[in-house]
């Protein structure tokens, strides 16, 4: 849906026709078709997984004490090399083994393959079933379900929604909420009115309950200006807009759908709100870095998007 309404607006919203693309070092060590990238198929088979604890440098009691996600626009209307894709998305997961999982543009095939992966570690929320939808993965070791629900936008002419989670994670209230706001710049007013729709579903919820969305969300900052973040923060912001992780969607550097005209945005894109009730952990955001910037090795990388993996600090709430 993206590369085509990209196709239509790039000729206005262009940058430079012909720049040089910035190298950063989220990338500088990028070797393209050579070695195994993490998203190759050789991570994730045709049998089920099990995500393992922590990573490799990081300490058992300092990941306890951290809640991670990754957020991922995972193109899967594109029909080109959509198994080898798919393997690749469920390798990502494998190696970064998140708490949460945001996926938009999901398809029935993708999600029928990582619950043969990954059902034994995740549980799958799905925001629909016909077409392409949204979804959410969530850790069973570190999160429990209590309740979910799918929010309808009623003016929208391309099946997007709202998917909210009510989870308990090391005991406390957590809301969980992803989306994928209208398309195409023409699509402005309706993509501010979902915002809007957002901003005010995560400022109704009770002050015990922190509050984290993730989504694709086609959001330009002229858009966000004009509605505002009232009660919530820009993760990004936040982290202090560190440039490696800026652009979600690089028409230079990722080549999976040929474009006349190269673009770049942040489209995707993470809200904060904290719990403000006294007593109650705080999340404040520890780190940001772009995923799925290696070509798998049939010469396509996972997604049109880059996915993004943020982890959190839980911190104790301090009193004013």
């Amino acid at each position: 849906m993206d590369q085509v309404c990209a196709k239509e607006e790039s000729s206005m919203d262009q940058t430079d026709p012909n720049p040089e693309p910035k190298t950063t070092s989220t990338t500088a060590n990028r070797k393209q078709g050579e070695g195994t990238p993490p998203g190759s198929s050789d991570e994730a088979g045709d049998s089920p997984a099990v995500c393992s604890e922590g990573t490799e440098n990081t300490p058992e009691e300092e990941e306890h004490n951290k809640l991670s996600l990754i957020s991922w626009n995972v193109d899967g209307l594109d029909e080109e090399e959509q198994p080898e894709r798919a393997r690749g998305l469920c390798s990502y997961l494998l190696s970064h083994c998140p708490d949460v999982v945001l996926l938009q543009e999901l398809i029935q095939p993708y999600t029928r393959f990582m619950q043969k992966r990954l059902a034994d570690s995740y549980t799958f929320i799905e925001g629909g079933k016909e077409g392409y939808f949204i979804g959410m993965l969530l850790k069973k070791s570190r999160l429990t379900l209590l309740d979910s629900e799918t929010v309808a936008y009623p003016a929208t002419r391309m099946m997007r929604n709202l998917l909210v989670a009510q989870v308990l994670f090391k005991g406390q209230k957590f809301c969980f909420m992803t989306s994928h706001f209208e398309s195409c710049k023409a699509n402005a007013g309706e993509r501010m009115r979902q915002l809007r729709l957002v901003m005010r579903r995560m400022a109704e919820m009770p002050d015990d309950v922190t509050v984290l969305f993730g989504g694709d969300t086609n959001l330009r900052d002229a858009e966000v200006a004009k509605v505002g973040l009232p009660d919530s923060c820009d993760v990004w912001e936040q982290l202090g807009e560190p440039e490696h992780c800026r652009y979600t969607w690089d028409t230079h550097a990722n080549t999976n759908n040929d474009h006349r005209y190269k673009s770049r945005f942040r489209f995707d894109r993470l809200y904060l709100r904290r719990a403000a009730a006294e007593g109650v952990p705080q999340l404040e955001p520890a780190s940001m870095a772009l995923i799925g910037l290696e070509k798998l090795r049939c010469g396509r990388y996972t997604s049109d998007h880059w996915g993004i993996y943020c982890t959190f600090s839980v911190e104790m709430h301090k009193t004013k």
